[in-house]
């Protein structure tokens, strides 16, 4: 074999290489320049041998020729994706043409490659394939611990699409477990597009409610009077325009849930209404003095402070302490970032499979733009921007640049959390989370390497990683 160009020097992946050819020398060359590079090398004179060996003990790759008497390269590249799907082959011949070297991809070679073989070269063919390989694996492993997940999740508290491992979310999880069968009326709080909604449908399906309506309504898309009509119905001639009696959505929920989002945007007058009804089970449609009862759960969401808007004097106070029994912050995305990776998975493979695409995952580096983006639309806006990564991208994964602008403008894009104001004790605990994190990823998640390579024990990580949410992994 030639040698003529310098490799860049890269650090061989371990693999187990099988190579074939009724050639000797070439048989011996090829050997010697594996094992040099750190691989695993068995040989074989012949096709039959070749199979013999492989059905013994399966390897990463074979490097076949294709002129060898009994059974070709051709026929043994055939055998070896029909019995060995997943290991990679490359054809070497001494009589390349266009027209083989097509025919030899599309029968599943990884690549073709003419004689003289260049020792650089083929080294570096190796190494990035092989590279891709587990690479795909990977990727693979991953989807499917996600999925797995995901089903776990799904059973267990019926999430939707409100996934996360993150020690906030399990304490979600926690909550919605434990008041699903209670009566107590509950209030979520949280940023625009953190999941309020999917949080209040996972406590109806947690409840002894579940076979019972779920109705929803958002009280800020609606005028005062509208909204009061929605919720409590009217009489036929209540008010102009109302030709027909209507039930309100408190009695279409009876016996079920009713979720109230926005409800710092209701008036006053409203509020008094809804703290009739929390207390006391009744209310009147408008126009009608006929008093109706109800058993009804509510359930409460909104984006601000109600205790600020209180002191304000635009929310209730006697109503703010009535709904105020059990609440569940939900936590921004850019305080969960264990979790972006397990979301747009999610997203991924909803969208492919409505759109038709075969994207495979979402490359490491894209993953990294995104952890380091401040996503002021939180879950939402992720979805939004994995929706839009399948509709664009034109590669088997998702790459960076198939990511919106706003994700790589520092102007827009808060790089760590760290940034923000947050409570001391909360701050502290973020970058231990991240080298925790980082450490376990180096190692392959391996607890006893990362604990040696933290110094400390393995209980002490077993606890943190309890802490942070990282056992999931």
């Amino acid at each position: 074999m030639e040698s003529t160009v310098k490799a860049t020097p890269r650090a061989a992946l371990p693999g187990n290489i099988l190579v074939v050819d009724d050639d000797p020398l070439i048989v011996r060359s090829l050997h010697e320049l594996l094992r040099h590079e750190g691989y695993r090398v068995e040989t074989a004179s012949c096709g039959r041998e070749a199979l013999e060996r492989l059905a013994a003990a399966p390897c990463d790759m074979v490097i076949t020729d294709v002129n060898m008497p009994e059974m070709d390269g051709a026929a043994l590249l055939r055998r070896i994706k029909e019995s060995f799907p997943s290991v990679l082959v490359i054809l070497v011949t001494g009589y390349g043409t266009i027209e083989s070297a097509v025919d030899a991809v599309k029968a599943g070679a990884y690549q073709y490659i003419s004689k003289p073989l260049i020792d650089d070269e083929i080294k570096i063919l190796i190494a990035r394939a092989l590279e891709q390989k587990q690479l795909v694996s990977e990727q693979r492993r991953l989807k499917q611990e996600n999925e797995s997940l995901r089903q776990q999740l799904g059973r267990k508290f019926q999430l939707g699409s409100i996934i996360g491992r993150d020690y906030k979310m399990q304490r979600v999880f926690e909550t919605v477990q434990l008041v699903g069968e209670s009566k107590a009326t509950v209030l979520i709080t949280g940023e625009s597009g953190t999941g309020k909604t999917v949080i209040a449908r996972a406590i109806h399906h947690n409840s002894n409610r579940r076979q019972k309506p779920f109705v929803e309504i958002n009280c800020g898309a609606l005028p005062e009077t509208l909204l009061e009509s929605e919720l409590f119905g009217h009489a036929r001639g209540a008010f102009t325009g109302a030709f027909r009696d209507k039930i309100g959505k408190f009695q279409t929920a009876d016996g079920g849930t009713i979720f109230l989002d926005e409800i710092s945007t209701s008036s006053q007058a409203l509020q008094v209404k809804l703290l009739r009804v929390l207390q006391d089970h009744v209310f009147e449609k408008i126009g009608q003095h006929e008093t109706i009862h109800v058993d009804v759960r509510v359930i409460l969401a909104t984006n601000t402070n109600l205790a600020k808007e209180v002191e304000k004097g635009s929310f209730r106070e006697d109503l703010f302490y009535r709904i105020n029994v059990v609440t569940m912050e939900l936590p921004p995305l850019r305080e969960r970032l264990s979790d972006i990776e397990l979301l747009a998975d999610h997203f991924l493979e909803h969208y492919c499979r409505e759109n038709g695409k075969g994207i495979q995952g979402i490359h490491e580096s894209a993953l990294e733009v995104m952890r380091h983006y401040s996503w002021p639309g939180n879950v939402r806006e992720l979805e939004n921007v994995i929706e839009r990564a399948v509709v664009l991208s034109r590669n088997d994964t998702v790459l960076p640049e198939d990511l919106p602008p706003a994700l790589h403008n520092e102007e827009t894009a808060i790089l760590t959390p760290s940034d923000q104001i947050l409570p001391l004790k909360e701050a502290l605990s973020l970058p231990e989370k991240r080298i925790i994190e980082r450490a376990l990823r180096a190692n392959k998640w391996n607890r006893q390497k990362t604990a040696a390579m933290l110094k400390v024990n393995r209980t002490t990580l077993f606890n943190k990683m309890k802490k942070y949410g990282l056992l999931a992994e």
